[in-house]
C-alpha cells in the first residue's frame, strides 16, 4: 500500500496480559476535515485515538503502534469480550458521518482500506471475518461507519462478516430465536424474548451492517431471512 504517515498520539496504553490481536474495528471520524480528526485523535485531553486514519484521498496515517492499545472502542462487547480495545486494531475513515450528512465513502479511501486490511490480516493472522463496525460492538452508543459503508465490497474482496447466499438454519420466528442468533453472531443481545431498548439497538446495528436499506429495529421478514443465512 501507499506510504504511511506517522502521527504520534499519546492516547494509548499497554495491551493487558499480552492479548493477541483478534479484531479490526472500522469507524468514521464524524468530523468535517481530516486535520480536525487528526488533531482530536492526538489530543491528550480528548482521550480517544485509533491505530490508523485514512483520508478521502487514500492517504493512510498511523497514530498508535499496533502493539499498543488505542482508545477507539469505548464501552463495547463482541463474542463475550468487553475489553475490545485490548484485542483490536481501530481504523478511522475520514467521513463526516451522520452529523455531516452521511457522505459516500470515496473509491481511493476504500482501496487504501482494502490494502491496509490485507496487510494487517496477513501480518497478525487475523480472521478476515473478524472485521466489524463500531456500531456492531456498541449499538447503544454508535452508528459508525454507517449504512453507506460498503460492507458488500469488503466481502467481495474477502473481508468482513457476511451472511451466506443460502440459509444455514431455519428462519427464526420468535423474538427469542432472533436474539439467540444475534448473540451467536457476536452482538450483546439479551435473551429475554422481548424487544427492549437493547434488543432494538442491536437489531438496528445488524440492519445497518447487513440490510442497510431497511433499518427499523423490528422483526422484519428481511431481518429473519438474513439471520437464517448465518451459521448457528
Amino acid at each position: 500500500m501507499s506510504l504511511i504517515h506517522h502521527y504520534q498520539s499519546p492516547n494509548f496504553d499497554e495491551r493487558p496480559n499480552h492479548q493477541c490481536l483478534d479484531l479490526i474495528i472500522i469507524h468514521y471520524t464524524g468530523m468535517e476535515k481530516v486535520k480536525e480528526a487528526l488533531t482530536r485523535l492526538c489530543d491528550p485531553l480528548a482521550k480517544v485515538s485509533a491505530h490508523y486514519l485514512i483520508d478521502q484521498k487514500g492517504q493512510c496515517y498511523q497514530l498508535v503502534d499496533d502493539q499498543k492499545r488505542a482508545w477507539h472502542a469505548g464501552v463495547s462487547y463482541w463474542q463475550g469480550i468487553r475489553d475490545i480495545n485490548g484485542i483490536s486494531l481501530g481504523i478511522e475513515l475520514d467521513n463526516g458521518g451522520h452529523d455531516g450528512g452521511l457522505p459516500f465513502f470515496l473509491e481511493p479511501q476504500i482501496q487504501a482500506l482494502l490494502s491496509l486490511l490485507t496487510c494487517l490480516s496477513q501480518k497478525y493472522h487475523i480472521n478476515k471475518k473478524k472485521i466489524i463496525g463500531h456500531s456492531d460492538i456498541a449499538p447503544l452508543r454508535k452508528m459508525d461507519p454507517g449504512e453507506l459503508f460498503p460492507w458488500l465490497t469488503l466481502h467481495q474482496h474477502g473481508f468482513g462478516l457476511w451472511p451466506t447466499s443460502t440459509p444455514q438454519q431455519a428462519v427464526p420466528q420468535s423474538i427469542r430465536d432472533v436474539q439467540k442468533i444475534l448473540r451467536i453472531i457476536g452482538y450483546d443481545c439479551p435473551l429475554n424474548g422481548i424487544i427492549d431498548h437493547q434488543t432494538e439497538a442491536v437489531i438496528r446495528a445488524f440492519q445497518r451492517h447487513f440490510t442497510p436499506t431497511e433499518i427499523t429495529g423490528t422483526l422484519t421478514s428481511q431481518l429473519k431471512d438474513t439471520l437464517s443465512c448465518f451459521e448457528a
